[in-house]
């Protein structure tokens, strides 16, 4: 195992070759099998490499991998360039060691993706938005008394519980590939404030294995006050793939778990009450690098339930209703309602953090919660970060990564509107 990454001067100089060595670098059988020989690389990573449709995917890949592989790497990658008749790459690399680093402190924009089945890979854009924090504007009467009826029930004061599980930190030994998240430790306080502002009683867990994050959800499901807030928010802060997050360990806690912990049977006390999750970590590999556009410019009470899916009465039971309601079947729920969903990126891709201002899908719900929740119900709340997401571009001149693109979503099955009233208490 390599015990180190690479230097960080040798992570400098590819990462601002990036987009030659994408453009130009030839990954074939001859430079990876240098790299192999020289204990670079595992053979599982060599096959996953050479596995690539195209050239420029191996490049890519490649380039992720290398300040991962310890001290040596850099020396390694440059004798493989000669080796291979590639010198004009190395001198390339040689050229930007010898440069007068001036960029060293400016913020980077970091995308977090799952190149092999236990490895995670970051590189670094630049440049980014600022963070807003303007006041959450409040909620007037009169609009809540105009939606209450088709909403749901946000009455308490609290809100709501809001648990944050940020792991910005990895075990060096376990998970050796996982960076820190820099930038993460922004997105938890930036969360933390905005729930606090919105009534929710906010708690941050930093750095958590994958046991220990669900024992904290599980303690979290279990706690009293549920029974008598409207609602609650999880949000999960750390790399991932497709379906699950990592612990500060390097193993995984499958979303599935996550939201089953929640449902009606596991979590009662918050039956018929929404459900926010807010997921901020990779969903896969795949950087998107975006296309061409052709055209455009450079508590409530549950609903009733049907006879006929409440299963058959009994026949000839004509004074059933003088029983009372000893007699009657329990109004029954699906195993799982209730819930939305905000996830950074689609299936597939990699979600984008900047070091200094946090992620993009964070900085846009933060500004679409403190001003739209007024007036606009989750689910719209969450189109419009889509919308923003949707927007936005890397800014990284000289790299493979300049300009590329995000794409978040978000699921529901919630059955009325989420309004959160922000800073509106109703007098009865």
């Amino acid at each position: 195992m390599l015990g180190c990454g690479m230097l960080e001067q040798h992570r400098l100089a590819i990462r601002k070759s990036s987009y030659a060595l994408c453009k130009q670098l030839m990954v074939d059988e001859a430079l990876v099998q240098s790299l192999l020989a020289d204990n670079i690389l595992t053979e599982s990573m060599a096959e996953t490499i050479l596995a690539e449709p195209t050239s420029q995917k191996r490049s890519f890949h490649l380039t992720l991998l290398l300040p991962k592989r310890g001290p040596r790497a850099f020396s390694s990658f440059c004798s493989a360039l000669r080796v291979t008749e590639q010198q004009h790459l190395c001198d390339l690399l040689t050229q930007e060691l010898e440069k007068d680093d001036r960029e060293t402190h400016i913020p980077v924009l970091s995308c977090v993706c799952c190149l092999f089945a236990a490895e995670s890979m970051e590189y670094s854009l630049y440049a980014d938005s600022p963070i807003i924090n303007t006041p959450v504007l409040p909620c007037t009467s009169d609009f809540y008394f105009s939606r209450r009826q088709q909403s749901y029930s946000m009455t308490s004061s609290p809100r709501g519980l809001a648990l944050i599980i940020s792991n910005v930190t990895f075990d060096s030994r376990t998970a050796v590939d996982l960076d820190r998240r820099k930038g993460g430790e922004v997105d938890e306080e930036v969360l933390r404030k905005v729930f606090t502002e919105l009534d929710y009683i906010a708690s941050v867990h930093r750095d958590l294995t994958a046991q220990e994050m669900r024992e904290c959800m599980e303690a979290f499901c279990r706690k009293p006050e549920h029974r008598t807030l409207s609602s609650c928010v999880v949000c999960l802060l750390s790399h991932g793939v497709e379906g699950a997050v990592y612990g500060t360990d390097g193993q995984l806690l499958q979303l599935d778990w996550v939201f089953e912990a929640f449902d009606n049977a596991r979590c009662p006390l918050l039956q018929n009450k929404p459900k926010m999750f807010f997921i901020q970590a990779c969903r896969g590999e795949e950087l998107d690098c975006g296309v061409e556009q052709i055209d455009g410019p450079g508590r409530t009470l549950s609903p009733s339930c049907e006879q006929r899916d409440a299963g058959r009465e009994e026949a000839g039971d004509a004074d059933s209703t003088q029983i009372g309601d000893m007699r009657r079947p329990r109004i029954k729920l699906p195993q799982r309602s209730d819930m939305i969903c905000g996830f950074a990126s689609l299936k597939g891709t990699a979600a984008m953090r900047n070091t200094k201002r946090g992620s993009w899908f964070i900085q846009e719900l933060n500004a679409a919660l403190r001003l739209h929740s007024k007036d606009t119900h989750l689910a719209d709340i969450l189109v419009q970060v889509n919308r923003r997401i949707k927007e936005r571009e890397g800014y990284a001149p000289g790299t493979a990564h300049h300009r590329c693109k995000e794409m978040s979503e978000f699921t529901s099955s919630l059955c009325k509107h989420l309004y959160l009233f922000p800073k509106y208490q109703p007098q009865y």
